[in-house]
């Protein structure tokens, strides 16, 4: 911390008034309960993530149940959460841990970013909330603190305007109190200092604030111009057995919705017919198209076409490979893609009757 900075001395004495110290993960703020919400915590508000951490640790409470869990549960506990990617990650580290470190986590950046789906300002968290180490930390809330508190000119994007936040963000940590200074500013900029409408007149360095002394702090932090996302289109065969029970396919571990389990699809109606017969040798079905549903990716949107396909038998032999039939009222504990979520409750509204 630079000796003259306030930054940090006017932060630390708003969060011994108004930061949060009742947060799920800040009692008994282990290194492993850290890891879980941090991870959660990303691109995710905190109120969407309580319930889930809550039954995340009550399922999972010590790196050796994540550990040694399937993947499809996981995944199933992460069901609604989002970019997947980051419940691959968590158990896969988890089982790094249990087999190379006894269960521990590293106490060093270096050994910490090495692990898979943490980066540098998670390292940081992790090691500042668990440990009380000096580190820095960097996540969306303290780039549009630190983007307002400074006027930073440049999108928080470019290579050279994180650079120089990291140092804007190094300078301002203090050599005590790390572990609340941490959640300090992460509360600023989760309940102070919003996206939208931030609540200038309660921050603890407004007066210091050029964002501020400017008068247009939603200026910043600077946008890159908006570019149009490019639309796709599938179809979901949400195939149903007379019993109610609805065929699924687990996707690939890569790509959108990696693991989870979803409708089998197709490009075209056309293909629907010949699909049928070489996936399932079936010609005899009832069919009925829905309402389509939009689902929105960070890069693209999915315009999803759902075609119920009502079967009177199963299927004598399934071509596809990893598939399940879903109970609907009964479910397996499998990570399900959340538009494939709301297209089952739909179902099981109906009492799993799609066209009678």
């Amino acid at each position: 911390m630079h000796p003259h900075d306030t930054f940090s001395q006017h932060l630390l004495a708003w969060f011994e008034q108004a930061g949060r110290k009742n947060l799920a993960w800040q009692q008994n703020p282990t290194a492993y309960r850290v890891w879980v919400s941090e991870i959660m915590l990303q691109q995710t508000q905190v109120t969407t993530v309580i319930p889930y951490y809550e039954r995340f640790m009550q399922r999972f409470p010590t790196i050796h149940d994540l550990a040694n869990a399937p993947l499809d549960e996981v995944l199933h506990h992460w069901t609604g959460l989002g970019y997947y990617a980051r419940a691959r990650h968590l158990h896969k580290t988890a089982q790094t841990l249990c087999e190379h470190y006894q269960g521990e986590f590293p106490n060093t950046l270096e050994a910490m970013q090495a692990l898979s789906g943490i980066g540098r300002s998670t390292a940081g968290a992790i090691l500042a909330l668990s440990q009380g180490q000096r580190q820095t930390i960097l996540d969306g809330n303290v780039k549009r603190v630190l983007c307002r508190y400074h006027a930073i000119p440049n999108p928080p994007t470019d290579s050279q305007t994180i650079a120089q936040l990291w140092q804007l963000a190094e300078q301002h940590t203090p050599n005590i109190q790390v572990a609340n200074y941490t959640q300090a500013i992460m509360d600023l900029g989760a309940t102070v200092c919003t996206r939208t409408k931030p609540a200038c007149q309660t921050c603890p360095v407004q007066a210091d604030c050029l964002a501020y002394q400017q008068g247009n702090p939603t200026a910043y932090p600077v946008r890159k111009p908006s570019k149009t996302l490019p639309t796709k289109n599938t179809i979901f065969l949400i195939i149903q057995r007379p019993d109610g029970c609805v065929l699924l396919q687990q996707r690939p571990q890569t790509g959108i919705w990696g693991g989870l389990w979803a409708f089998p699809e197709c490009t075209q109606l056309k293909e629907v017919e010949t699909w049928m017969k070489t996936q399932l040798q079936l010609d005899n079905y009832q069919i009925k198209q829905g309402t389509n549903l939009k689902h929105t990716f960070t890069h693209f949107h999915l315009e999803i076409t759902p075609l119920y396909l009502l079967i009177n038998q199963t299927p004598p032999t399934i071509s596809l490979l990893h598939t399940c039939w879903y109970d609907l009222y009964n479910p397996p504990t499998i990570g399900l893609a959340t538009p494939v979520v709301k297209f089952l409750k739909q179902l099981a509204k109906t009492t799993g009757a799609l066209l009678l």
